[in-house]
Parts: C-alpha cells; structure tokens; sequence
C-alpha cells in the first residue's frame, strides 16, 4: 500500500494505527478527570450522588457557581491571587534571570564554589517552624511579602535556564562585546531575545505555583482581604450551608435545589483551572521546546 509517495507495509499502518489508539486512549485518560469535574459542576447533586454524571451533565443546573458567586468574595480573591502570580511570576523571572546569566559563563570568578553553594541549598532546607519565626520576626505576617520574598527564586528553574543559556554560541556574546556592549546590554538585548522559550516555558511554571499556593497563605496571609483564590475555595467548600445539604430545612429548603460539597468542589475545580487554561495556549509553542533544549545539559 502507498502512503503518500512512500510503500508502506501492512505491518507498518498496524503499528501506526495502534500508535494512534495508544496516543488517543492517553489523552482521554488526561483530560476525562477534568471533564467530568465540569459534567459534575453543572449536574444536580443527586446525580452526582447518585453516581450518574459520566460525561455530560445529568439535571442541569448552576447553583454551584452560584453558591460559590453569592457574597462576590470570589471575585475579590481571584484579584488578589492574579496579583499574587503577577508580581511573584515578575520577581521569580528576574531573580532567575540575574542568576543564571553570571553563572552560565565561565569567565566568572568563583564559579564553582557558587554552584556548589547554590546546589547544597536544594539539598539542605530550613524547616517550617524556622520559616514562619523569621516572616513573623522582620513583620511581614498578613502581607504578601511573606510569600514574594522567601519564594524569589527555584533553584532547580535557574539551573535549566543557565543549561540553556551555556547552549547559546558564545561569539554572538563575543562580537556585541567587542562592538562595545557592556554585560546589561548584552543580557538585555542579545541573551533574552535567544532565551524566548525557556522564558515562557519558566513564566508557565512560576506562574502555576503562584496560582495554586495554598499553604504559604494559609499560614501568613490573615486578613479575609487578602485571602487568595485557593483559600477562598477551600474555605467556601467546608461552609457548604448545612440546610441545603440532603434537602433538610422545612419546606423552605425543600423547594431548593439540594446542594452538597461534592458539587461546590466540581465548581470550584474549574474555577480554578480555567485561568490557567486559557493562558497556556498563547505559551504552547514556546512550552516544550525551553524545557526541552533548557535540560540538555546539567
């Protein structure tokens, strides 16, 4: 058989054809849980209960997002939270930035102790307790500074981006240099430019972590003002109303539609992963591309 001007054999379109139902049975299996949490978010909660849901919405309904929309405190965490990635994501790129560059070239004196230094802090980290007594101890409790400052940089994300810089040739860094060039302007100007993928690939992956922080929040961030968008959720799903719950409450709460954490936890699901969604595409193409060429080299 011909496939397209090649010959192919039959057992080649078997194995290609199997390939396809292998790749196809993996993508289902990646993105059925997060489409049934949005089959879920709709679906009356005797469904879900009931175990109907599967791949569409069983009684359709919105009171989850409802519930979750009521007193308009999503909106305000949500603001805060993009704040949060923001300013976090900005910090963290920069810090990354500055680090990496000086390190991936070999000219710079003391190299190796620092990548020593810099690799025993992976290895050996300060507990808990030592943490939250230093934020609490320079005053940074319920300010967003007690998540920017200790989380300035990942380690591991400099190394990647010093693997991809020491990939780039070295006589387009020679040649600005004897133009003329100082250290900023060819960090500026020539290195970022070349580093576009692994940039977004790392913007992805501090922005997601800011997105989803949780704990840090929980233990510094006080004020119900400040409060961002995972711990909103959370809280919003362990305050689901009692009286909603199994359709108790009189004839009032008879006439609702019954509502139960199952439900709020669907919709708070997808509140929560669809920022994230719709950034991702406009990064893709960049995505793999950094961080594959950025973890060639150790």
């Amino acid at each position: 058989m011909e496939y397209g001007h090649k010959r192919v054999s039959p057992l080649s379109l078997a194995l290609r054809a199997l390939n396809v139902v292998l790749l196809s049975l993996c993508a289902f299996i990646a993105l059925y849980p997060f489409w049934y949490e949005i089959s879920a978010s709709f679906s009356s909660s005797r469904a879900i209960t009931a175990g109907e849901v599967s791949l569409w919405p069983v009684e359709f309904n919105t009171v989850a997002y409802e519930r979750l929309l009521q007193d308009g405190q999503l909106f305000r965490a949500m603001g805060n939270t993009a704040l949060v990635t923001l300013v976090g994501t900005l910090f963290n790129m920069a810090m990354t930035v500055l680090a990496a560059y000086p390190l991936s070239r070999k000219r710079l004196l003391g190299r190796g102790p620092l990548l020593l230094f810099i690799t025993f802090s992976m290895i050996f980290v300060s507990g808990l307790i030592p943490n939250f007594i230093l934020i609490k101890s320079l005053g940074l409790m319920d300010s967003y500074w007690a998540l920017w400052l200790p989380g300035l940089i990942s380690t591991y994300n400099m190394f990647v981006m010093k693997s991809f810089m020491e990939g780039l040739p070295e006589e387009i860094e020679e040649s600005a240099a004897i133009d003329g060039a100082g250290n900023w302007r060819i960090l500026v100007q020539i290195m970022l430019p070349l580093c576009k993928p692994i940039l977004a690939a790392l913007s992805l992956f501090y922005a997601v972590g800011w997105w989803n922080a949780y704990f840090n929040v929980m233990l510094y961030i006080t004020s119900s003002d400040l409060q961002t968008l995972m711990l909103k959720l959370y809280q919003m799903i362990t305050s689901v109303d009692p009286s909603l719950l199994n359709g108790g409450g009189g004839s009032e709460a008879a006439s609702t539609v019954v509502l139960t954490p199952e439900a709020i936890k669907a919709a708070s699901v997808v509140v929560a992963i669809a920022p994230i969604l719709c950034v991702y595409p406009f990064l893709q193409r960049y995505f793999v591309k950094g961080v594959l060429i950025g973890s060639v080299k150790g």
